[in-house]
């Protein structure tokens, strides 16, 4: 049995006309091209041997997007996916313009067993969206964190 390493990822969020929205990364490559509904992810990626999860976090977040995070960091906790894998997540208020997506590129065999390796963009693109849509976009098992996120704001901004 292979060990799936855990993954760790970042939220960036921003108030926009009373509303709370969130920065969600579409994967890039052949497998999402085509997809939407349920595709969309918060940039993350696996943890390193003897790598904090946030500093894993961090560097995750700027290799696919190019944008820049700063503390202070809302722990939202841990979900898993269908796959098994584990993702930790982190939220932080930031701003970041989807037609400044810089992000890092991956090598895969495509089309499948043709032997011939593509590059294609970890992630192509990145959008804003309210959490209603975010629910809608986001992969099921990612859902929770956006839930958490709205509970851990809403506490901090009570009396």
């Amino acid at each position: 049995m292979t060990t799936v390493r855990p993954s760790a990822g970042l939220l960036m969020y921003r108030h926009r006309e009373a509303q709370l929205q969130v920065l969600l990364a579409h994967p890039g490559g052949p497998y999402f091209a085509k997809r939407d509904h349920g595709a969309w992810t918060l940039p993350k990626g696996q943890v390193e041997t003897g790598e904090e999860p946030l500093a894993a976090a961090r560097r995750e977040f700027n290799e696919e997007t190019g944008f820049a995070s700063r503390p202070p960091f809302l722990p939202l906790g841990e979900v898993r996916q269908k796959s098994g894998k584990r993702v930790q997540a982190w939220a932080f208020e930031g701003e970041g313009e989807p037609a400044d997506l810089l992000c890092n590129e991956v090598e895969i065999e495509w089309p499948p067993r043709s032997g011939k390796l593509r590059r294609f963009p970890e992630v192509d693109r990145v959008e804003w969206f309210d959490l209603q849509t975010a629910k809608q976009k986001i992969i099921a098992a990612q859902a929770p964190l956006l839930e958490r996120l709205a509970a851990t704001l809403n506490a901090r901004d009570r009396p």
